[in-house]
């Protein structure tokens, strides 16, 4: 049995090179909420570096074909949500069902490629299910407010329980996976997701009241810190500190959106029963 990782010190040698990273993604990011176009072409790319990562990380032996089984399977599905832009059509619940039998295909390549076939159809859904929920809510009224506002949260969520960690330190969250992490963190996270959340409401066009808007920010930043410690999880099951080098400062394109991935989903989860009307 792995022995429980031990607590490091921030490495804050490189804080500039993160910084730099962080700009340019955030920059990226923003330029393509306001393009449809450049958004899922976003996506599309998004899919085919977590899946090469995805399965370097479960089957570092053949990790190229592995990979293209989870990024086709993965774009069948979105292709599928796409063909919801369509007028007076909605292929979303079809585009869900695809992802049982995608995962199913990639568990049968992982298998043949003597792999773990659950750590392949695992990865699918992984992937697929929160590039769904975001395809959804760009589909929506209200697109471009939406998906402000769910970065808004998730970066909040990161920087708040970032700087509230190294300041307060304190109690450790869960040091058996992710040793760095303290309570004092989370709780500056949730707050920071939170305000994030109210202030996107109160300047954009989501039509949100200060306390729809103060349960989503938590909801999301919960989401945001569970992505965080579920990768953790993830990378010690793998045996790896990273899920890849693709980011100076930051590792992998998974070590930067892991708390992203789940926060989606919650927030698409939010914005279904706002437009229900059960929260205004």
């Amino acid at each position: 049995m792995t022995s429980s990782p031990s607590a490091r010190r921030f490495d804050w040698k490189n804080l500039g090179q993160r910084a730099l990273s962080a700009v340019v993604l955030i920059a990226v990011v923003l330029i393509a909420v306001f393009v449809d176009q450049i958004f899922f072409v976003m996506i599309a790319v998004a899919v085919a570096l977590l899946a090469i990562e995805w399965a370097a990380m479960s089957a570092p032996r053949t990790p190229n074909r592995l990979a293209i089984a989870i990024a086709i399977a993965v774009l069948a599905t979105l292709f599928c949500a796409h063909l919801s832009h369509l007028p007076r059509v909605s292929y979303f619940p079809l585009a869900w069902a695809f992802i049982a039998p995608g995962a199913l295909a990639v568990a049968l390549v992982a298998r043949g490629l003597h792999a773990r076939p659950g750590d392949g159809a695992f990865g699918v859904v992984y992937i697929a299910a929160p590039c769904l929920a975001l395809s959804w809510i760009r589909a929506m009224p209200n697109p471009i407010s939406w998906t402000i506002l769910l970065f808004a949260v998730v970066w909040s969520a990161d920087i708040c329980a970032f700087l509230a960690g190294n300041a307060l330190k304190g109690p450790k969250l869960w040091p058996r996976y992710s040793p760095n992490k303290t309570w004092a963190g989370f709780a500056g996270g949730l707050l920071g997701a939170m305000g994030a959340a109210m202030l996107t409401a109160e300047l954009s066009t989501a039509k949100l009241s200060l306390l729809a808007a103060a349960l989503i920010g938590l909801a999301g930043g919960l989401a945001t810190m569970a992505g965080d410690l579920l990768e953790s999880i993830l990378k010690r099951r793998f045996g790896v500190k990273d899920s890849g080098d693709l980011i100076p400062g930051h590792g992998g394109l998974l070590d930067r959106v892991d708390g992203l991935m789940v926060a989606v989903i919650a927030i698409a989860g939010a914005r279904f029963i706002h437009q229900a009307g059960w929260v205004h």
